[in-house]
């Protein structure tokens, strides 16, 4: 009979979580705020896109047991997240990761750089599209990796490296 109790409490507690989390999510949708809860978790909220596309990439690595790439997607929504500003060099750096973690294992080449891989494997991702991650890495080498004082990258332009990489990082996966 306890046991019964201590599931049903568990349960109970369990639904009025995901209640509290659907009604906060609501309200922040409803007032127009940035956030969303997730697992307990305050998290930044992007477009619809930005967060299927992210949420697709999130599935795809882990079904691929390439956990590493996982974190890192993570870690890049952490950096988005943070309050009271995000940080949005380390959104770019956790992003690139990422992406660079996967071509790396696609590839077999534990000590290529991702501007290397895109030169040395052609074909790992098609032409032209290739010339489009070659240039966001470039990107992320000049605005996130090896900056310089007064650069900062707009949260916009965040947004579409980190959506690359997951959307490029799933393309490798699959």
């Amino acid at each position: 009979m306890f046991e019964t109790i201590g599931n049903s409490t568990r349960e109970d507690a369990q639904e009025r979580s995901k209640n509290f989390q659907n009604a906060l999510n609501e309200f922040f949708v409803d007032e127009g705020i940035g956030w969303q809860m997730i697992e307990g978790e305050i998290i930044t909220r992007g477009t619809e896109t930005f967060e299927s596309n992210i949420q697709s990439a999130v599935q795809a690595l882990e079904a691929a047991g390439r956990d590493t790439a996982r974190d890192e997607i993570h870690e890049a929504l952490t950096d988005l997240s943070r309050r009271p500003e995000a940080d949005l060099t380390g959104a770019v750096q956790h992003a690139m990761a990422a992406l660079e973690c996967v071509a790396r294992d696609v590839c077999g080449d534990e000590r290529a750089t991702l501007g290397e891989i895109v030169k040395q494997y052609p074909g790992i991702i098609p032409k032209p599209l290739d010339d489009s991650v070659s240039k966001a890495w470039g990107y992320a080498s000049e605005m996130a990796r090896h900056i310089r004082e007064g650069r900062k990258p707009e949260r916009n332009e965040v947004e579409l490296i980190v959506g690359l990489s997951a959307t490029v990082a799933t393309y490798l996966s699959r």
